[in-house]
């Protein structure tokens, strides 16, 4: 009897230790087992194994990822508009006409009706407004201070703090994997630069974004680089494969995105094999599914459509992530 327990205890022991080692080995722990998992680690082996036919060298493992709704949050608006509106308000004092003036009449009120009856040109002139006429190591510590004071307004949550712990941990694996990690979103470069290194471990210069165009300025003998309102890129749907070309150089063999807004940008890095390109590459997409912890939307969202996408998905085999079925854990500071 005392053999057998002794041996009971030895199994036990030995399956515990080898869960435990499991658990250490799994690069994304915070994702479920399943299909979805397992596709991204699977493609991960292959593009890195040198004895795979699929295999690929370290200088082409270019992914490319969205931001808004695919590394953080994006409801019920992108983030960079409460920026916007805010350094709006910082500064109203100095532009008194905005008071009696559209669109900054209704931005400065917070009147969301408003500001959408002043269309598109409107919505556009307020953005453009916050983030032009200031150098860019301004424009970089107004966003920094505003990320570690503003709070989300129904989640009272730092903005950054509303990162995807799951995708944090993708990040971390595909670099240990030797991938270069870029963000291609149709937020503002420059928003995005100024926090994407301490949040995501992306240097400025793997961020791709929407770009306004830019002057050189010297101002007491120190010279500048100070921000104007003129449109350079729109880095959304068709921008997106623009701004990899002109910033990158090099087609990546995996992008990552949650919206129809992506879908030129899995379009452009999953070129099928039919056309002569035999390399391996691999599409996701984030399915937003989870009300309780986050936001459930897709076809009807104003914010983060996902509609086309979701139907040429199975076809084109890009992997969709059920967030609500695929991730134990969504933000860093919950479960």
């Amino acid at each position: 009897m005392r053999k057998q327990w002794i041996r009971l205890i030895a199994v036990l022991a030995l399956f515990t230790v080898s869960a435990l080692a499991s658990a250490e080995n799994d690069p994304l722990p915070s994702w479920n087992e399943g299909q979805t998992k397992t596709s991204i680690v699977d493609f991960v082996q292959r593009v890195t194994d040198k004895n795979s036919s699929d295999f690929v060298p370290a200088e082409a493992r270019i992914v490319t990822l969205d931001n808004d709704g695919t590394l953080w949050a994006e409801q019920p608006v992108y983030f960079q508009v409460y920026y916007a509106l805010d350094r709006l308000r910082e500064m109203a004092p100095n532009h008194p006409e905005w008071k009696t003036t559209e669109p900054f009449k209704s931005a400065l009120a917070a009147n969301a009706k408003g500001l959408k009856a002043t269309g598109m040109e409107g919505v556009t002139e307020a953005l453009l407004t916050a983030h032009s006429d200031i150098s860019g190591e301004a424009f970089k510590a107004s966003v920094s201070e505003w990320l570690a004071t503003a709070r989300h307004p129904t989640r009272n949550m730092a903005y950054n703090r509303m990162v995807y712990q799951p995708m944090l941990e993708l990040l971390d694996y595909l670099r240990a994997n030797d991938f270069k990690t870029y963000i291609v979103s149709g937020g503002g470069i420059d928003f995005i630069r100024a926090f994407a290194e301490e949040t995501y471990g992306i240097p400025p210069e793997q961020v791709v974004g929407t770009t306004s165009d830019a002057r050189y300025d010297m101002q007491n003998g120190v010279p500048r680089i100070i921000k104007t309102g003129k449109m350079v890129l729109v880095d959304d749907k068709e921008g997106k494969p623009v701004g990899i070309y002109r910033h990158i150089g090099r087609r990546p063999i995996m992008a990552v995105g949650n919206s129809d807004g992506d879908l030129q940008m899995l379009e452009y890095t999953t070129i099928p094999r039919e056309t002569g390109d035999k390399t391996a590459r691999l599409g996701v997409l984030l399915h937003h599914t989870d009300a309780e912890r986050e936001w459930a939307y897709d076809r009807d969202s104003a914010i983060g459509k996902f509609d086309k996408g979701l139907e040429e998905a199975p076809g084109r085999g890009w992997v969709v992530i059920d967030m609500k079925k695929d991730w134990k854990q969504v933000f860093p500071d919950s479960k």
